[in-house]
């Protein structure tokens, strides 16, 4: 069981159930199937949908201010600072996102037509840290969306209710089904989703030692 303690009052303010085996595998396999539809979708389109994801989250800012306010204990006045970072950053990705995935030509005369294309890795697992839990994960979800990756986030215990906040508004988006996804996870469940063939690339920001388990995890995987 996952409990979130407040250092506000050091009372449980949030308590889920990890992930079963069962969630966790039906979580993987609806991601991989529905990344395949999702990669081909008209770049035009994908900014359009995740433009309404940014725009539902922000619309319920009071309570995610609220609940970020009790899961890390920060001052209320400053949580809507939170709010402002992830909209600047989302529409900066959403506005640069043509620019980063267009077409670099290399060479290009009589004999050769060298470019480089941007293509979608597949899978993307988003392990995301308990401070500033959504400017830090906006940096890694909305490219990820973008560039037409499916995406599975595991937000700090500290800082449960961000990832719900964040699945919330990608159903009211109307993002696909299964194109965005997250769970509630322990470390050793973190692990064996991370050496799993499903995951095409791992994105986590948090500490060094956290770094170093996932790299143990990882173990000759290029991802």
């Amino acid at each position: 069981m996952l409990k979130t303690i407040s250092p506000i009052d050091e009372s449980i303010y949030v308590e889920r159930e990890y992930a079963t085996s069962s969630q966790i595998e039906a979580t993987l396999s609806n991601a991989s199937i529905a990344v395949e539809e999702w990669k081909d979708t008209d770049l035009q389109l994908r900014k359009q949908l995740i433009t309404k994801f940014v725009n539902a989250f922000l619309s319920n800012h009071k309570e995610i201010e609220e609940q970020l306010c009790r899961q890390m204990g920060r001052p209320i006045s400053q949580c809507p600072g939170e709010m402002r970072g992830f909209e600047e950053r989302a529409n900066y990705m959403i506005e640069n996102a043509d620019r980063a995935l267009e077409i670099v030509e290399s060479k290009k005369d009589l004999e050769f037509d060298n470019y480089i294309k941007k293509e979608a890795l597949g899978v993307i697992f988003v392990i995301a840290p308990w401070n500033y839990p959504y400017n830090t994960s906006v940096n890694s979800i909305v490219p990820s969306l973008l560039s037409g990756n499916a995406v599975i986030l595991k937000h700090s215990s500290q800082t449960p209710l961000c990832a719900e906040q964040l699945f919330k508004a990608s159903e009211k988006a109307g993002l696909p089904k299964n194109i965005f996804q997250f769970l509630h996870l322990d470390h050793l469940a973190t692990t064996g989703i991370i050496k799993d063939e499903r995951v095409d690339h791992v994105l986590f920001t948090g500490s060094v030692s956290g770094g170093k388990n996932i790299k143990r995890a990882i173990g000759e995987r290029f991802i």
